[in-house]
């Protein structure tokens, strides 16, 4: 090998190398911590918290009925539209140690229903993410919380039963331990 190839070599050789530590330092993107998970009326419910590119925590719900089935709008009344239909909702409890610091978003958008009364909104077919900014209770260790769902899934020709106000009791991992897991670089699941 010649003297320039051998330089050229050597030098592609480190740049490679000083990448290959700079990409390896950059921390991953933080993975949903996934908290609890349960079926009910054919609906499957996951329960995860997850940290924002701001570093605010998220706790969402996702919901995912049967094949061909909708979800309803969490805007709608607690008792539907004429009695039909029951909002999807992912509600923090009195009881509750975490706090909202926002409000429920959606990840897709209610639509007008084909169907009567229009005011039934209900979400396309499939599954919907609820996710409610939060702030975490204070402490270094796990903490069981309480958190509430409803839903109610239907298909053109026939409804499930709806969930109403399901308490669910969670462990919530307190705001110091997490900022100690992220401080310390851990990866919790």
């Amino acid at each position: 090998m010649n003297i320039k190839l051998r330089r050229r070599f050597i030098i592609a050789s480190w740049v490679a190398l000083f990448f290959g530590v700079f990409i390896s330092c950059t921390p991953a993107a933080e993975e949903p911590i996934s908290l609890a998970s349960f079926t009910e009326n054919y609906v499957e419910v996951s329960i995860v918290l997850e940290q924002n590119a701001s570093g605010n925590y998220i706790l969402s719900a996702i919901f995912t009925p049967p094949e061909g089935y909708h979800l309803y709008s969490k805007d709608i009344p607690i008792t539907g539209i004429d009695g039909l239909g029951r909002p999807t909702l992912l509600e923090l409890t009195s009881n509750s140690t975490t706090k909202a610091t926002g409000t429920l978003i959606e990840d897709v958008k209610a639509e007008v229903p084909d169907f009567g009364p229009k005011e039934l909104l209900v979400y396309p077919v499939g599954a919907v993410t609820l996710s409610l900014p939060v702030k975490l209770p204070a402490g270094d260790d796990w903490i069981e919380d309480e958190l509430q769902v409803t839903f109610m899934a239907c298909s053109a020709s026939q409804c499930k039963p709806p969930v109403v106000a399901k308490r669910l009791l969670v462990p919530i991992p307190g705001a110091g331990f997490l900022d100690q897991v992220l401080n310390e670089g851990r990866i919790i699941k």
